[in-house]
Formats: C-alpha cells, sequence, structure tokens
C-alpha cells in the first residue's frame, strides 16, 4: 500500500462527509442537551446527576452510530452505483487503498465528531453544576470511538458488495447482535443443550463483543467502576484488532468484484 494515496483518499472523504452538513448534528447534539438540561431542572440539581450524565453519552453513542452506519455503508456502495468507481480504480491507487482511505476518512469525521461532542458535553455538565469523574469519562468516549470504528468497518465492508438498504440493516443487526454476544454465550451454557451451547459459542466467536468496548456506564459511577488497566488495554487491542479484521474482509471482498 502506498500510505500518500491512502491519506489523499482519505482527505477526500473527510472533506465531502463535512461538505454535506454532518457536523450539523453537532447542533442537533446541542440542542437535545439544553432541552434536557432546561426540562429536566430537578436532574441537573440532583447531587449525582447521573441521569443526565448517562443521557448525554448515550446520546452521543446514538449519534455517532447512525453516522457511521449510513454515511459508512454508502460510501463504496455510492461510488458503485454511479459507476465513479471505474475511474477511481483506473487510477494509480489499488483497490485496497481505496476502502483503507474510505475507512480511515470517515473514522477522521467521527473522531472530530466524537471530541466535538464530548466537549459540549462537559459544558453542560459544568453548567448544570453536575458533579463528574472526567478521567473516567474520557476513557469511555475513547472506547466509544473504538467501538463506532469497528461498525465503520462493518458498515464499509456489506456496502462493498450489497446495497445500501441491505447495507444498513446488517450493520445495525452486527450492532444489535454484538451487544448481546455474552448474553447469547451465557444462555447457551444454561440451556445445558450441547446443539445450543454450540451454537451461541460459534456465534460469540464470530460476532464482535461490543460489550467489552462499552463503558458508557461505567463513566457514569468513576474510576472506580472501570476494570483495570491491563483489562481495559485488552479491550481496546481486542477492537483494534477486530476493526483491522472486518477492514482486510471488505478489501478482499472489494478486490474481487468485477465492474
Amino acid at each position: 500500500m502506498n500510505f500518500s494515496r491512502i491519506f489523499v483518499m482519505a482527505s477526500n472523504v473527510f472533506q465531502e462527509v463535512i461538505r454535506d452538513r454532518v457536523l450539523y448534528i453537532i447542533g442537533f447534539y446541542t440542542l437535545i442537551l439544553a432541552a434536557a438540561i432546561r426540562l429536566l431542572p430537578e436532574v441537573a440539581a440532583n447531587s449525582e446527576g447521573k441521569i443526565f450524565l448517562d443521557f448525554g453519552i448515550v446520546l452521543m453513542s446514538v449519534i455517532a452510530l447512525i453516522v457511521a452506519i449510513f454515511v459508512g455503508t454508502g460510501l463504496v456502495n455510492k461510488e458503485i452505483e454511479k459507476r465513479t468507481v471505474l475511474v477511481l480504480i483506473a487510477k494509480p491507487i489499488s483497490r485496497s487503498e481505496f476502502i483503507a482511505g474510505k475507512y480511515l476518512g470517515l473514522s477522521a469525521v467521527l473522531a472530530v465528531l466524537i471530541a466535538m461532542m464530548t466537549v459540549i458535553y462537559l459544558g453542560f455538565l459544568q453548567i448544570g453544576h453536575i458533579p463528574y469523574a472526567i478521567t473516567s469519562i474520557l476513557i469511555a468516549v475513547v472506547f466509544l470511538f473504538l467501538q463506532i470504528s469497528l461498525i465503520t468497518a462493518a458498515a464499509i465492508g456489506f456496502g462493498s458488495f450489497t446495497s445500501s438498504l441491505l447495507a444498513v440493516i446488517l450493520t445495525f443487526a452486527v450492532y444489535l447482535m454484538g451487544n448481546i454476544s455474552q448474553d447469547l454465550l451465557k444462555f447457551g451454557r444454561l440451556s445445558r443443550n450441547p446443539s445450543i451451547e454450540h451454537l451461541t459459542q460459534a456465534l460469540y466467536l464470530i460476532l464482535p463483543d461490543l460489550s467489552r468496548l462499552d463503558l458508557k456506564n461505567h463513566a457514569v459511577y468513576g474510576l472506580q467502576a472501570l476494570p483495570g488497566p491491563t483489562a481495559l488495554i485488552a479491550n481496546a487491542g481486542y477492537g483494534l484488532l477486530y476493526s483491522s479484521m472486518l477492514l482486510a474482509i471488505a478489501i478482499l471482498i472489494f478486490s474481487r468484484r468485477e465492474f
């Protein structure tokens, strides 16, 4: 791979997505938080403020997820439908560089979105005089980005060989199943049925375990609720490795497509 060409592709994607007014979503996030802190004064006045703490980071997660899925599934599919992909791959850029550039460009947009929403979120916590643990919130936000990056890789992968609608449905399914994969594994063990247990174990191995990257509840209760440093590093490594695997699969599929 040529990293300079990947960087150019990523920069183009970043500018394209920004031009599509995705950052206006930040204004929407601000309005929702303002309404929440205004309409629920008892939450802001509460000595703990845990409801608002949880609401702000959950809303951030939902918005980032929607952008990752709907933009990610269309990044490659849109180029295929418009036939502009023929022009792009005819240039001195490989298909792997094309997919990697799309992924990194959208990931950069999501990083900007999440960073700006975090600043706004912390600002509202200050305005509402709601006590919070800054370190635990920042760690939760970093892991939120890792989770959304994984979903972005899945979205681009599905978008590289299916229609936009089907890609959206499949990516949502991966997200939902990934959040309950540990529960599926527990259900298989409790069933005491070898067939069900083997099935749930297979699903757990195939599906991403997104609960390992979900620290929203931990952020509400501070550092004492977070996993230890070793577990955090292992979970972050898991997220990066799984995202890389999904991206590699997307590159493999796209490389074998004929246009």
